[in-house]
């Protein structure tokens, strides 16, 4: 019987394994094995945006209490009724943690098709997206790993650093960035750093927490680090830019305050700091605002073309792939485990915050 990894909305820490009979493929369905999936701080955003950014709606449990939490990586097909898929085929894309599910097919291309189930028409069409691997440019088995565990993530941090750059920073000359030693932080931190020597380089201050100070120093794409703890350090007359990605409302309060009308521009990406997640009515200087990577997709594909957009995006994901795998000090170290011992204890370490910067996990139900 297929089997399913739920979470309860309401409590993120409260998790069940699910069994279920298998759904019948109708006409034009596949069935896919989930091989391999990336379980990162990012898949806690999720969790913890849920309700709010519709992430629970990709693959519903069929009890509004619980969620299945979705994931980038790797399925194989195993049935298929879509002529256009052949059983054996492999696609990466968005999935549940779950050893197999069923997706229906739509827009089959060469390089690959979107779901078409109803309850995801209305859902943001790039997480429907799914990507032929024989067919992918930019796929080599080799690299499975590091393409489901920063892929998804380097794009939004293209579009945060795309986005900042475009607005001229909001006449800020300082970024911050929180939760610095995540990995969408610092593939945004090596976005901005590649703009060094240039008219528009930008300083780049990296907070988080003090077990990774050392960490994030040592990827050197960020002027300064510090711990939370220092931030009072920082001179409050230059003017600033702040990106969430700790979703702490007490850290993003006390950047306000200190601040205020200098800081030019908040925003919001990540929830890392899940259990601190909280509004920001009433703070000093400019309200805080949602960064929504698909308007920026939106407005870039208008500028450049499909394929100009994805040019850049491939041009900077080769220069990151570099320090992310160079082979003396690499920035990542692949953690590959199977079972459902091993997805429970590193969502436990994800959801605690003691996972180790320097690692990303592959799992396998």
């Amino acid at each position: 019987m297929p089997i399913s990894f739920h979470v309860d909305r309401s409590n993120l820490r409260a998790t069940r394994w699910v069994e279920s009979d298998r759904e019948p493929l109708v006409d034009g369905a596949v069935r896919f094995r989930v091989d391999a999936f990336a379980l990162t701080s990012n898949n806690v955003t999720y969790a913890a945006f849920g309700e709010t950014m519709n992430y629970w709606s990709f693959f519903p449990t069929g009890d509004t209490e619980t969620g299945s939490i979705p994931v980038w990586g790797f399925a194989d097909a195993i049935e298929s009724r879509c002529e256009d898929i052949a059983v054996g085929e492999r696609f990466y894309g968005y999935w549940p943690i779950a050893d197999e599910t069923v997706l229906r097919p739509i827009n089959v291309k060469a390089s690959g098709f979107t779901d078409g189930a109803a309850h995801r028409r209305e859902l943001h069409a790039v997480y429907n997206q799914y990507t032929r691997c024989s067919s992918d440019p930019g796929y080599t088995q080799a690299q499975e790993a590091q393409q489901a565990l920063l892929r998804p993530l380097f794009i939004t941090s293209f579009l945060i650093d795309d986005f900042l750059a475009d607005n001229d920073f909001f006449g800020a000359r300082q970024v911050i960035l929180s939760s610095a030693s995540s990995k969408t932080a610092y593939g945004t931190a090596f976005c901005l750093a590649r703009r060094r020597g240039s008219a528009n380089a930008i300083h780049v201050v990296g907070l988080t927490s003090p077990a990774n100070v050392a960490f994030t120093r040592g990827l050197e794409c960020y002027d300064n680090v510090l711990a939370y703890d220092e931030l009072a350090a920082l001179s409050a007359s230059t003017p600033v830019v702040y990106v969430d990605f700790s979703g702490s409302a007490p850290l993003r309060a006390a950047i306000h305050a200190h601040w205020s009308d200098q800081l030019r521009f908040s925003c919001s990406v990540g929830g890392t700091h899940w259990d601190e997640l909280g509004g920001g009515k009433g703070l000093p200087g400019p309200r805080p605002v949602l960064f929504f990577a698909p308007a920026q997709i939106k407005k870039r594909i208008a500028d450049w073309g499909p394929s100009g957009l994805q040019q850049r995006l491939t041009e900077a994901w080769n220069a990151f792939m570099l320090p992310v795998g160079n082979a003396d000090r690499p920035w990542l170290h692949v953690v590959r485990k199977r079972g459902r011992a091993a997805v429970e204890s590193t969502y436990a370490e994800l959801l605690a915050g003691t996972s180790k910067p320097s690692e990303g996990h592959v799992l396998s139900v």
